[in-house]
This record gives structure tokens, C-alpha cells and sequence, in this order.
């Protein structure tokens, strides 16, 4: 992204471009403060954008829906149901009436995703990631193609089984605190497994 051209007379700048908040499940932040952080980048680049992961915030929103009576929906197992709880729309009602925005978009994380040109590392390993899949398939081996965290990073086939959600992100890991100072965020405490 560093490379990138932009036409700061039409209004597009990388800061205008840029994430300037990330929300994950197992990191707190307080929502006041974030805001009057926002508040200042809205003010300069006339736009706020947030990456929220799926349930950041989840146990507060369920609380409020609560106190207001709604039903939170859950599934067979007793777990709120992410896609009806809304964490997205929470965010964008909060941060929308806070730091004043006149609208509001929320985008699944999957079309942000898809939006990013990939950079050579990242054709490489969709590269590699499809020879080993074809490999994987042609020797009737299933499973999810990827670089085995419990196998060294070897890449390879991952069995199915091991493949579940539920997994804690690990906000003690080197880039993601450089990524948050890259884009002024501070680093908040760990939200506590229960």
C-alpha cells in the first residue's frame, strides 16, 4: 500500500483509505475513549473506518438487548447466534450517534477482504495452496489446505475435525500490537476467557 498513487485534490488519500480502529473479541477498549480518538480522525479525513471481528463486544451487546427486554436468539447449544445478534449494526449505531456521522455502512469482513489487491506473498501461497490442494485430491486426502500450525507450518491437508471456531485470537502477538500503534489504537487488556 505504500506505493500506492493517490489524488489528495479529489479527496482520496491513504488516510481516508486506512482502517483506523480494529475490534477483536479478546481485547476490551472503552467505548467513550475510542470515540473522542475517532471523533479527531473523522475530523480530518472526513470519514471513520472500523474493522470489527465477528463478536467483539458480544457479552455487552447481549446485555443491552436484554435490559430492553429482546430475546437474544441462541442456538442448539445454548450460544447466541452471531448473525442474528448483529455486532456489526451495534457498532455502527454506537459509533454513528458518538462521533456524529450523518451515515454509516457496515461491510461483512469477507467483501473488505476480497476488496485488498494481493501483494506477491500473497500470490505465492495461493499458489502453493492450490498445487497442494490438487495434490491433496488427487490422492483422496480431505481437509483444509493450509500452513499446519501444529505441524511446524508445514502446508498440507488439515483434518476436518480440527477445524473449528471458537479459537482465541492471540492480541500479545508482535504484528498485531504494531498494526494498532501503526494506526494510533492503544492496546487494551485482554477480555477474560470464561
Amino acid at each position: 500500500m505504500d506505493t500506492k498513487n493517490y489524488l489528495p485534490e479529489f479527496g482520496l488519500t491513504r488516510e481516508r483509505e486506512d482502517v483506523h480502529a480494529v475490534y477483536v473479541p479478546e481485547m476490551a477498549f472503552d467505548v467513550a475513549s475510542e470515540a473522542a480518538r475517532l471523533r479527531k480522525v473523522m475530523d480530518a479525513n472526513d470519514c471513520v473506518n472500523i474493522f470489527v471481528s465477528e463478536g467483539a463486544c458480544l457479552d455487552a451487546i447481549i446485555k443491552e438487548l436484554e435490559a430492553k427486554g429482546e430475546e437474544v436468539p441462541r442456538d442448539a447449544f445454548g450460544h447466541p447466534r452471531l448473525d442474528k445478534v448483529n455486532v456489526g449494526a451495534w457498532f455502527a449505531k454506537q459509533f454513528g450517534e458518538m462521533l456524529g456521522a450523518e451515515k454509516t455502512m457496515v461491510q461483512k469482513s469477507g467483501y473488505y477482504s476480497r476488496a485488498a489487491a494481493p501483494i506477491a506473498k500473497d500470490l505465492e501461497l495461493i499458489q502453493a495452496c492450490a498445487k497442494k490442494g490438487v495434490e491433496c485430491a488427487l490422492a483422496g486426502i480431505g481437509g483444509v489446505i493450509g500452513e499446519d500450525e501444529n505441524k511446524n507450518g508445514e502446508l498440507r491437508a488439515c483434518e476436518f475435525p480440527r477445524i473449528k471456531g471458537g479459537k482465541p485470537f492471540d492480541i500479545d502477538c508482535a504484528w498485531f500490537h504494531e498494526l494498532l500503534d501503526a494506526i494510533g489504537q492503544p492496546v487494551a487488556a485482554k477480555v477474560s476467557a470464561e
